[in-house]
């Protein structure tokens, strides 16, 4: 099947990642969203929403993060959206792009895409004592992804 990238609403996009995805919630904020309909169809079978790094120490003004990637299942897109998002970031003059999936996550989509792994990294929680939280997403260590 042929897919082609469209383009989506941040409204869209984060309603899609509500209905779709596995294990988070829409982001609350994002630099650019993407999605992915059948070429020759219109319903949107995939959405991608990318925005500043989470971390602080990778927020160097040159790296977008992305932060949600949701599919129906479509085969190949996925792939479809982390190759159309890098050349996105890389069109608005940002040089690296990345991602972070949980170890059981197997990477096919990020290495068909042509991004590279860089290895294990963060993991934990947010809840402190000075500002408590309740974690509704995996905490264990992550392994990240980019695309440079």
């Amino acid at each position: 099947m042929t897919l082609r990238i469209v383009p989506i609403s941040f409204a869209e996009a984060s309603a899609f990642v509500a209905k779709h995805h596995r294990h988070h919630k829409p982001p609350t904020g994002a630099k650019l969203w993407l999605a992915v309909t059948p070429a020759a169809g219109t319903t949107i079978c995939g959405v991608l929403i990318a925005g500043r790094p989470v971390a602080r120490a990778l927020d160097d003004g040159w790296t977008l993060e992305v932060t949600r990637c949701c599919t129906d299942g479509t085969r190949n897109a996925c792939s479809k959206l982390y190759a159309a998002a890098w050349r996105a970031a890389r069109a608005l003059g940002y040089r690296k792009l990345l991602t972070y999936t949980l170890p059981e996550e197997g990477g096919a989509s990020l290495r068909g895409a042509g991004w590279r792994l860089v290895g294990a990294a963060g993991g934990g929680s947010w809840n402190c004592p000075s500002r408590p939280r309740v974690d509704t997403h995996p905490t264990q260590q992550k392994l990240r992804w980019e695309a440079s």
